[in-house]
């Protein structure tokens, strides 16, 4: 039997809640902005394929082994490290490893709120029609005039900032649960909706064929090598996040089978959103491998110039806002449980200075784009910096960690008690993938990142 002790926290009322919770944390911008431009720029349906195996391979088994850790301890990552490192007898500095993953959660938040500011004033300039008969001159010059000015992004930085800790200081069953309760049919049910209108648009097979027929040829070593970066990322691993949703998670529900439906809905969710984007992109004649301006730039001219564009505009803002603020609650959730937990401090009070140091660091990044454009460190400038920093360094390490301690330094009798997964062949299948697969995999895409292939 799986342990018992309970968090301070509270726990999520139903296996359903943690599932919403979880599949919320993991569908974000990386789902609807970053899955589709990559995918684009990556050639398609090989891509996708690739992506597919490793979300199976890799993702699935750390995002079992990092919601394990989390349950094992019941407490935020930094605390749960410091626990399990001693119960293993292993080097004290393992526990840096949960200080990396709160630590990380906060700087992505920083830059992520000021990007989901963003999606949520675009909502407003799709309600007032500012794309119609946009050309793209037009259009790229709305997007330039409007992150040329830091008051503006402050005030879309700072609003969305808000909700998310207005969110997060309610606590677990009152405010995380209840928020993605209603945030993520909300998500499913306008993603629908605007899938039945790509069905309608004349570019809808050769989005679909683009998505989903696999082109080797278009193939390359980069491409299979940026499909397993996004897979784990996609999952939010390595961030804080699944340890401390894990840690509110009760003991009889089976974490191997939420693992697999949380992943399924995430990618379920980065495929719906390439049906959407790619019907339009064919359509109106642009380019799929536009980039990361895909959602700001080239979605705009599709939408001033279709047939109801005015309405499925705003719907798309607004589900890129909804994913954003999903994933947003979840990654400043880390540091309030341990600010809690270790400094006694109230939720309010918690969230207050999480929030502002999250708040403050974003700053930064709003400026990156007008006032500190030029002022750049290591050729970045300071968005360009954190992104790297969180991104392409703490999580990786942090994911290759998480493999190396729950397939090498746990004790293995905690862990197959912990996961509960009923025949042997299931937890050594588990074991083979996170001692072996995973950390390979995850030292590869680091490489990668750092240039080293």
């Amino acid at each position: 039997m799986a342990n018992v002790k309970k968090t301070i926290h509270g726990e999520w009322s139903s296996r359903f809640a943690f599932i919403l919770a979880a599949t919320g944390s993991a569908v974000g911008l990386g789902n609807i902005w970053k899955f589709p431009y990559i995918t684009g720029a990556n050639g398609g349906g090989a891509f996708v394929l690739v992506y597919l195996l490793c979300v199976a391979l890799i993702g699935i088994p750390l995002m079992m082994a990092e919601t394990m850790l989390g349950r094992r301890t019941r407490q935020d990552p930094i605390n749960t490290m410091e626990i399990l490192t001693e119960e293993a007898g292993a080097d004290k500095n393992w526990h840096y490893l949960g200080w990396m993953g709160v630590a990380a959660g906060v700087m992505i938040l920083s830059y992520y709120s000021v990007i989901a500011g963003w999606s949520t004033a675009y909502v407003l300039k799709a309600f007032t029609g500012s794309f119609f008969d946009a050309d793209p001159a037009v259009i790229k010059a709305i997007f330039d005039d409007f992150v040329s000015n830091p008051l503006r992004l402050t005030f879309w930085h700072s609003l969305f900032m808000t909700a998310t800790l207005m969110i997060v200081v309610r606590g677990v069953n009152n405010g995380l649960e209840q928020a993605v309760r209603y945030l993520m049919p909300s998500l499913f049910g306008l993603m629908i909706l605007l899938l039945g209108y790509a069905m309608t648009t004349s570019g809808y097979f050769d989005g679909f064929n683009f998505l989903f027929k696999p082109d080797f040829s278009k193939l390359t070593g980069d491409s299979v090598l940026t499909a397993m970066g996004q897979a784990f990322f996609t999952l939010s691993l390595g961030m804080g996040s699944v340890m401390v949703y894990g840690s509110y998670l009760s003991s009889d529900v089976s974490i191997a089978k939420t693992s697999i439906i949380i992943a399924t809905a995430d990618t379920f969710v980065a495929l719906l959103a390439g049906l959407i984007i790619f019907p339009l992109v064919f359509t109106h004649g642009l380019h799929p491998d536009s980039g990361p301006g895909l959602i700001f730039k080239t979605l705009p001219i599709a939408f001033g110039s279709m047939t109801g564009g005015w309405f499925f505009g705003v719907l798309f803002f607004i589900v890129l806002a909804i994913a954003a603020l999903t994933s947003s609650i979840a990654l400043i959730e880390p540091a309030v449980a341990w600010l809690v937990e270790s400094k006694g401090y109230s939720r309010e009070k918690a969230c207050t200075q999480a929030g502002l140091v999250a708040w403050a660091l974003g700053l930064g990044t709003v400026f990156s784009f007008n006032i500190w454009s030029d002022v750049k460190l290591f050729e970045r400038t300071f968005f360009d910096l954190i992104d790297y920093l969180t991104a392409n360094l703490m999580l990786p390490v942090g994911g290759f960690c998480i493999a190396v301690f729950c397939g090498w330094i746990m004790h293995h009798q905690h862990s197959e008690q912990e996961l509960n997964l009923g025949q042997p062949l299931g937890f050594k299948l588990w074991m083979l993938l996170v001692r072996y697969v995973a950390p390979l995999a995850v030292f590869l895409v680091f490489l990668h990142v750092v240039g080293v292939l």
